[in-house]
């Protein structure tokens, strides 16, 4: 019935901060949508992350709008090591990794930092196992 994730909402603290982060060091694509809401969301392949503020009474979210509450595992298929260059060049500090883990499709290599808000983001690699 399912075939994949379209995309996830993220409550944040400073929404322009977080979109500036994630185009910067993931180098995902800023979409703004102007109307009754002003909203940006973050483009990467065929998904993207609606970027929330915190107590957005127009905005229907989770029963708990706590940033930096979500864990979320991106894959790479330009391998490990181009990630890890990158997250150093823009200053990130890797928590841990790279490790062996399982995704959804079987075994991989990750590498695990924070954004802004403090979600737990993983970058993984299934050409390296």
């Amino acid at each position: 019935m399912i075939g994949r994730i379209d995309h996830v909402v993220l409550n944040c603290r400073d929404v322009e901060a977080t979109a500036a982060w994630y185009e910067r060091v993931m180098g995902f694509e800023r979409e703004e949508f102007f109307g009754p809401i002003y909203r940006i969301a973050l483009k990467f392949g065929r998904a993207k992350i609606n970027l929330r503020p915190v107590g957005a009474e127009n905005w229907i979210t989770a029963a708990v709008e706590t940033p930096g509450s979500l864990d979320l595992c991106f894959i790479t298929e330009s391998g490990i090591g181009g990630a890890i260059e990158r997250l150093k060049i823009e200053g990130v500090e890797i928590i841990r990794g790279p490790t062996a883990q399982t995704g959804a499709m079987g075994p991989m290599t990750s590498v695990y930092f924070r954004d802004p808000d403090g979600n737990l983001l993983e970058i993984a690699s299934y050409n390296e196992t």
